[in-house]
C-alpha cells in the first residue's frame, strides 16, 4: 500500500509537470479567430456553388420519387431513398470542397502574414484572440 501511495504521488507530479510545461509552451503561441461561416457564405464562389448543389439535390429527388413510385416493396423504397439520400450529400460534399480549400488556405495565408500560430472558430472563444475574418474575407476575393 504504501509504494501504490508512492507510484500515485509520482503520477500527480508527472502530469502537474506535463500540465506546467504545456501551459508554458501555448504561452508562446499567438492565437487567432475566424467565422467560418460569414467566411463560407463570401466566398466569391459560394452562391454558384449553392445552385449546383439546388440542382443535384432536385434531380436526385426527382431520381427517387422516380423509383419509389414503381416499386411496391416498403423496404425497397426507404432503400431507394436512402440511397439517393447518400448520392446527394457525396455530390453536396465534392462540390464544396474547393471551397473548403480555398477557405482552409486563406486563413493559413493570413495567420502566417500577422504570425498567427493557432486559429479557432470564433463561437468557442471566450475572450481574448485576434479576430482576422475580414482578412481572410479579404484575401478570398483577390483570387
Amino acid at each position: 500500500m504504501f509504494s501504490a501511495r508512492k507510484i500515485v504521488i509520482s503520477l500527480f507530479a508527472v502530469l502537474f509537470f506535463s500540465l506546467l510545461v504545456s501551459g508554458a509552451a501555448f504561452a508562446q503561441d499567438v492565437m487567432g479567430c475566424v467565422d467560418p461561416q460569414k467566411i463560407m457564405f463570401q466566398h466569391p464562389k459560394f452562391e454558384e456553388v449553392q445552385k449546383q448543389i439546388r440542382d443535384v439535390t432536385n434531380k436526385k429527388q426527382e431520381e427517387a420519387k422516380a423509383a419509389i413510385e414503381k416499386e411496391t416493396d416498403d423496404k425497397k423504397k426507404a432503400q431507394i431513398f436512402q440511397t439517393k439520400r447518400t448520392e446527394a450529400a457525396n455530390e453536396e460534399r465534392k462540390l464544396m470542397e474547393p471551397i473548403f480549400k480555398d477557405i482552409n488556405l486563406a486563413i493559413r495565408t493570413v495567420a502566417n502574414a500577422k504570425k498567427i500560430t493557432v486559429v479557432v472558430d470564433k463561437g468557442a472563444v471566450f475572450y481574448g484572440g485576434t479576430d482576422i475574418t475580414d482578412d481572410v474575407i479579404a484575401e478570398l476575393k483577390k483570387k
